[in-house]
């Protein structure tokens, strides 16, 4: 996939860490020029207070191959997001792909309380972090990526639309989160399509982001580790491999055929046949399905 990207411009809204980071590096990795943002840097922490950084984030894109500028950005914030757009128009002329992964959620919400426990002013700010940010962003960046023929849209969520039907994801707040985005992207196909781009929902697997890792006490280099005591955590995937999935995407030129779906990187993998950097393809989503809600042993066998 190297240099098939090149001359083409993504902004990866919430490239902090994680799926974001994830993607930046592969959307590099193939040549693209990548604009990432968030509110984290070596200078300031957001509320997280992690040591994460969008600095970091740009540097790993280009060492990949790209070329990564890192734009601090509250996307709750108006006119930061529009003057972040109109710096892109101003230096590229042109926006090829815009990924919606901005969340920062993850100390808001209570797996235990109920909606009435639940403290209304982390809930409120936990939806406005997940879904007016991604509405912001993308009220401005569209006209830009529309300048174009052949955009793309990537809102990244948690959960498939099949899934997140039928499945409670435990927490209120979370819940509404997760299938607001899904639901995002489908409205925007619809608004998108008929201008010539496209628009879906991505969810990555089990996720070893950072903060994964941390929770569980290990690293990278040891996450089975982790598997004695989170034995289903098997299935789980690096931020690459959803990275290699909106690579994957956005070099297709028949992606039109996605517009509006619910994917999922493990899905896309079987399409693509791109990997996890293992050399895997963990299809977490249904594993989740058929072993783990199913209440089987953990065994990923045909299923990475």
């Amino acid at each position: 996939m190297s240099n098939e990207l090149q001359g083409r411009v993504a902004l990866v809204a919430g490239a902090t860490r994680g799926a974001g980071r994830g993607i930046a590096v592969e959307l590099g990795a193939a040549g693209a020029t990548v604009y990432v943002t968030g509110r984290s840097t070596r200078e300031r922490r957001s509320e997280l207070d992690r040591p994460e950084t969008i600095d970091e984030t740009a540097e790993l894109v280009t060492a990949a191959g790209g070329r990564g500028i890192a734009v601090p950005t509250d996307h709750l914030e108006r006119d930061q997001v529009k003057a972040l757009v109109e710096r892109i128009d101003r230096e590229q002329g042109r926006l090829d792909v815009l990924v919606n992964d901005i969340w920062g959620g993850e100390l808001l919400f209570s797996w235990t309380d109920t909606l009435w426990e639940h403290s209304l002013d982390d809930g409120f700010r936990l939806l406005r972090l997940a879904i007016d940010t991604h509405v912001i962003t993308s009220h401005y960046a569209l006209p830009l990526l529309l300048k174009h023929p052949g955009g793309l849209v990537v809102e990244v969520t948690d959960g498939t639309v099949e899934y997140n039907a039928t499945n409670y994801r435990v927490s209120f707040f979370y819940d509404l989160a997760k299938v607001s985005v899904t639901r995002m992207a489908f409205a925007q196909a619809k608004e998108l399509a008929p201008r010539g781009a496209t628009a879906v929902s991505l969810t990555p697997g089990w996720l070893r982001s950072e903060m994964m890792l941390e929770h569980f006490g290990v690293s990278e280099e040891n996450w089975r580790d982790a598997l004695t005591n989170v034995p289903h955590f098997a299935i789980s995937e690096t931020p690459a491999f959803v990275g290699r999935a909106v690579a994957a995407l956005a070099t297709d030129l028949e992606r039109q055929r996605w517009n509006g779906a619910s994917l999922s990187s493990g899905q896309l993998a079987q399409v693509y046949g791109f990997t996890d950097v293992d050399g895997s393809q963990p299809d977490a989503w249904r594993y989740i399905v058929e072993v783990q809600d199913a209440g089987k042993p953990a065994d990923v066998t045909g299923y990475r």
